[in-house]
């Protein structure tokens, strides 16, 4: 049975040139507001808590908070992107804005860890790893990113140290790509629709193959959601268990790479800012980073991975990499050694929070 695929619609579907001439995914803090970041930030340190065991309860954001119903409704049923700018980095410490981001994150959602490690925060920097090895990843390295997505419903990076040139997000609605295959080739579009083979990169596991299978596109219920790393598909190849790639699957990522490059927008994070992508409406990627000498100036970005109570309900053959797909489950990130995918499970084990 053929599938008739249509057009897709809504305001997840943008052009990059479009986003960029727009403010309305910008969030500029007052001042208000960042008296609110410094009270709470006092707050967690005087009850000297872990990292791990804070909750939204814990970082209270009386005046901040309105203004996550309006960033959660937008990353979930609108553009799916959303930047706040404006916080202080000659007032804030390089500990605050970890505080910062965590804080913000637990308003937004759940952190899910993001490595075989279980690390529920990570430092995007240089670390020396190169591109191509079966267990490096993109964000422990210089180089210039492929467009990608992350394990997890909304992915939150605030920007505390820029490199001197380069380190460029480009971001691009995963929509507006389907809608433009289907336009150019209807059946190189189908074939995103189909199983493609995916490395875990040496993060399976005990019981789990060193591969997973699941489509680059798909749509339930009438949302749409793609999962995608074109290095991963290629690092599945180097397995004698995984099928060799067809033709048409091939282009069909050819296609995919170069609607990304047309129809994306390029924008430079800046010390201070927040930016907030869903993973199941965007790709992100990132230029390649020329950085400072001094080892106090290099680019440094904080990551979490959030499992969002807005979420989309997913496919059912996408559990094999989300864990439960159903809309505002608990879902996605690295299952490590432990087990403990969230941080609401690690909490439960640690004794820590409900």
């Amino acid at each position: 049975m053929v599938t008739k695929r249509v057009a897709l619609a809504g305001p997840d579907v943008w052009l990059g040139k479009e986003m960029e001439a727009r403010s309305d995914w910008v969030h500029v803090l007052a001042r208000d507001e960042i008296q609110d970041l410094q009270r709470a930030i006092r707050g967690v340190r005087g009850a000297g808590l872990p990292m791990y065991a804070v909750t939204k309860k814990d970082f209270p954001l009386p005046v901040l908070s309105r203004r996550f119903a309006a960033i959660s409704k937008d990353l979930e049923h609108g553009c799916g992107i959303a930047n706040i700018r404006g916080i202080p980095t000659d007032t804030f410490s390089m500990e605050d804005l970890r505080w910062i981001l965590w804080g913000i994150g637990a308003h937004l959602g759940t952190a899910v860890s993001q490595n075989k490690a279980g690390e529920f925060f990570a430092e995007v920097r240089d670390y020396g790893e190169q591109l191509g090895r079966p267990d490096s990843r993109g964000y422990r390295t210089a180089s210039s990113l492929r467009f990608h997505t992350d394990r997890c419903d909304v992915v939150a990076l605030l920007c505390a140290r820029q490199c001197r040139v380069g380190g460029e997000s480009r971001i691009v609605s995963t929509p507006a790509i389907h809608n433009a295959m289907l336009e150019r080739r209807p059946d190189l579009l189908e074939e995103l629709f189909g199983a493609y083979h995916h490395s875990r990169q040496s993060e399976e596991v005990q019981g789990e193959l060193p591969y997973y299978v699941n489509p680059v596109f798909g749509v339930h219920k009438g949302r749409f959601s793609s999962q995608y790393s074109r290095s991963y598909v290629e690092s599945a190849q180097k397995f004698h268990a995984t099928p060799r790639l067809r033709k048409e699957q091939d282009e069909a990522l050819d296609l995919l790479a170069t609607l990304a490059d047309e129809l994306c927008m390029q924008t430079r994070m800046e010390p201070g800012d927040i930016q907030l992508l869903n993973n199941h409406v965007t790709y992100h990627s990132r230029t390649e980073i020329v950085d400072f000498d001094e080892p106090e100036k290099k680019r440094l970005v904080y990551r979490l991975w959030l499992s969002t109570p807005e979420s989309r309900e997913l496919p059912e053959n996408y559990d094999v990499l989300w864990g439960p797909t159903a809309a505002g489950a608990l879902r996605g990130g690295v299952t490590p050694a432990n087990g403990m995918r969230t941080v609401a499970g690690w909490r439960a084990a640690d004794g820590q929070h409900a």
